[in-house]
């Protein structure tokens, strides 16, 4: 006995320090996403365009999105529910709303409801108050190549019917026989797969771009790089299956398609303006000349010219705007200027190359909108010694053969002279959005059909409980419509009309039995649809937890009839009951789950709030008030990542009062401090009472997170049940099978 008790102890204590070493790590991870999140907003740093936006009510804390995210550092766990920790990463792949089972996020462009940088457009992507003319792909703030394909084909098609049927018919018009039915204008992903579709339909249409050669933005990717998508169909080619190409085999694909298909395609036709005719057709003004059209599509995206520096020597030759090649640039000295991906890939492109020094330069203090991925190979490469990097610094002046920069240090703004050979200004671009509005297009967000609302939606149980209820009452009228058997003691039962119908071992109760079995299944294939471990992606995964909702219910409900409304202390009576404490903590679980950690985050929302309003720094205000309130603010935050993070649940109890001794003394003392700077007393008291918001908001996110912690037994005890309820499953369905009707052991 004292060996078992040993034994078991020794075993208790390794899991317990397993649990509690892997809390630690969560803790840490959550602690990082924190941190990264503020800095994010410090910059005051929106999503560009698209981002997902959370709705705590339902959102499970399953981490499917994060792990379907192709971008490190969108989305992370935080409080056991997902949270946007860096939006300005976000790619608008929707990848995290796909996967999400149960619906709680939705991929939405930031702030669409005010912004004046995306065109108005209705649902067929035809300008607003511009009849005739279309925008598709990354202009309508749409980046991915599959979005901007299926633009593409949309407006051919849509141009297709309206020709066809609404009026431009060409066999009518012989005057016009020299006006085409489509111009389109731009050959990148969304013009080209336009072009294809209106090759299609039969019309006659013009592709025209400024560059010599298709691609668009693409071609300027650098040489080998991943462009990501998704499987997509060409019209005239058929489906694309990969899910990724390098830009070369993109490239190369695109120009074989259009060769194959003689698509009149018009390079260095620079696209200028749009006017009318006398007629009313549109005239596609380009540095060429000017094509008639009867429609038009605008692919122009985004990008539009280089944005430059505005200092002396940006003309020289040796400064470019885009880098194709890193390789043809061997031997050189080079500054690289901007602090997107373009330019830290270019730079660590360059810093490959035998022989370059390569300097990086960036005018703010860190990287924020780049991707992990680009922020991990950087950090190696600063480690390793192959680039050197000059956060908050800008370019004065350039010299054929050097650069001068002002870089910003504690002592004050420096003079520094680089010896350089080249200089790549990714900087971003100029959008044609002035263009655009000279030829018509609205960017009127008061002329935008409003968004629908995004709000939460609750945790669904209402919908939930109803559907079981439904189920339930289904299997209470069957069983009542059979009461006289069901109602019977199981002696009396064999001698019953319908007892080789209802029994376990047969008829209708065996296919009950059978029926529960493969609902049990079906519900398991579920974790397997979700494991990421699994290259198993039929369906959505939000359907697939609909099923495993309603695959559970059912399963008891058929157990329930299979067992002639009886549970008996058998296999099968106990994996029945086992089954039923699995539907209940799920559905508990299901609750608390979406409560707790939603509790917690909003809590980490106030607090975001209170600390915004804890730094934020009045233009009226002197140095002296400024100084004062950024101390307070630093002294509280000291407490706060002191007692959040460092400190178990039993430690944070035992601090509880403490703390606020801690807190109110040191309050005390920076409040006389404040008044004794001459600071007037309003703003001391404002500021520490934001203090001591902060302070406890802080300490019920803490708390919140600690009750969280707890409940995670839950989760690991409704795991433990459904393994115990498959063996026994197991176990009823082998005697059943091997004794059949001479065992009492298979009945439920």
């Amino acid at each position: 006995m004292s060996w078992t008790l040993l034994g078991g102890l020794a075993l208790a204590l390794f899991a317990g320090l397993l649990v509690a070493l892997a809390r630690r790590r969560e803790l840490r991870r959550m602690q990082r996403s924190l941190r990264e999140r503020e800095r994010v907003s410090r910059h005051g740093s929106d999503a560009l365009l698209r981002h997902p936006v959370i709705d705590l009510s339902r959102c499970l804390g399953c981490g499917t999105c994060v792990a379907a995210c192709p971008e490190d550092g969108v989305l992370e766990l935080v409080h056991g529910q997902a949270m946007v920790v860096n939006g300005t990463r976000c790619e608008g792949i929707s990848a995290c709303e796909r996967e999400c089972p149960v619906g709680a996020v939705t991929v939405t462009i930031a702030n669409l409801e005010e912004r004046t940088d995306v065109p108005v457009v209705s649902a067929s992507l035809e300008a607003e108050g511009l009849p005739g003319v279309f925008l598709a792909g990354e202009v309508t703030a749409h980046a991915l190549i599959k979005t901007a394909i299926d633009h593409g084909v949309a407006v051919g098609a849509e141009v297709a019917r309206r020709v066809t049927h609404d009026g431009q018919d060409r066999d009518r018009q012989d005057a016009d026989a020299n006006v085409l039915d489509l111009a389109i204008v731009g050959a990148g992903p969304a013009g080209i797969a336009c072009s294809l579709e209106a090759k299609r339909q039969g019309l006659s249409f013009v592709t025209l771009d400024q560059e010599a050669s298709l691609g668009g933005t693409v071609a300027k990717y650098p040489r080998r790089k991943l462009v990501l998508t998704q499987p997509m169909e060409l019209p005239l080619y058929g489906r694309l299956e990969q899910t990724s190409f390098t830009k070369e085999d993109l490239m190369a694909l695109w120009t074989h398609i259009a060769s194959e298909q003689e698509l009149p395609l018009h390079g260095g036709e620079a696209f200028s303006g749009l006017t009318r005719d006398d007629q009313g057709h549109f005239l596609v003004q380009t540095t060429n000349g000017s094509w008639p059209a009867r429609n038009v599509c605008l692919a122009l995206g985004r990008r539009g010219t280089p944005r430059l520096l505005g200092v002396p020597g940006e003309d020289l030759p040796k400064v470019a705007y885009s880098l194709i090649d890193a390789g043809s640039y061997q031997g050189r000295r080079i500054l690289v200027v901007g602090g997107g991906d373009s330019a830290v890939e270019a730079a660590l492109g360059l810093a490959e190359q035998p022989g370059n020094q390569v300097t990086l330069s960036y005018r703010r203090d860190s990287f924020f909108r780049i991707r992990a991925r680009n922020q991990e190979r950087l950090d190696q490469g600063l480690a390793a010694g192959k680039l050197t990097l000059l956060l908050k610094s800008q370019v004065l002046a350039i010299h054929p053969d050097h650069v001068e920069l002002a870089v910003e240090a504690e002592a004050g703004s420096q003079h520094q002279v680089l010896p350089n050979d080249d200089v790549f200004v990714m900087a971003g671009g100029i959008p044609p959005f002035q263009l655009l509005g000279e030829a018509g297009v609205s960017f009127d967000p008061t002329l935008r059909d409003k968004p629908p609302a995004i709000v939460e939606q609750g945790t669904g149980l209402a919908r939930a409980l109803a559907a079981g209820l439904a189920l339930t009452l289904m299997v209470l009228a069957f069983a009542l419509w059979q009461r006289d058997y069901y109602l019977l003691s199981a002696i009396e039962r064999p001698a019953h009309s319908r007892y080789d119908l209802l029994r376990p071992s047969k008829g209708l109760g065996l296919f009950f039995g059978i029926a529960s079995v493969l609902m049990i299944l079906v519900n398991l294939v579920y974790l397997v649809r979700r494991s990421p471990a699994f290259a198993f992606a039929r369906g959505s995964l939000k359907t697939w937890m609909t099923s495993h909702v309603a695959t559970g219910i059912l399963a008891l409900l058929l157990a329930m009839l299979h067992g002639g409304m009886e549970s008996r202390d058998t296999a099968g009576g106990h994996a029945f009951q086992a089954l039923a404490v699995l539907l209940l903590t799920g559905a508990i679980g299901r609750y608390f789950y979406a409560w707790v950690p939603r509790a917690a985050n909003g809590r980490e929302l106030e607090l975001e709030e209170v600390k915004a309003s804890l730094g934020g720094m009045s233009e009226e205000w002197d140095t002296g008030q400024r100084a004062f309130r950024a101390k307070v603010r630093a002294a509280v935050l000291e407490l706060i990542e002191e007692k959040r993070w460092n400190e178990g649940f039993l430690a944070r109890v035992r601090s509880l009062m403490t703390d606020q001794t801690r807190l109110s003394r040191s309050l005390r003392r920076l409040g006389a401090e404040g008044r004794s700077q001459g600071v007037p007393p309003a703003d001391v008291r404002e500021t520490l009472r934001l203090a001591r918001e902060a302070h406890r908001s802080a300490e019920m996110a803490a708390h919140l997170e600690d009750i969280r912690g707890v409940l995670n037994g839950w989760r690991y005890a409704h795991r433990w049940v459904a393994a115990l309820m498959v063996v026994l499953v197991g176990v009823h369905i082998f005697y059943a099978l091997l004794y059949g009707e001479s065992s009492a052991l298979y009945k439920p």
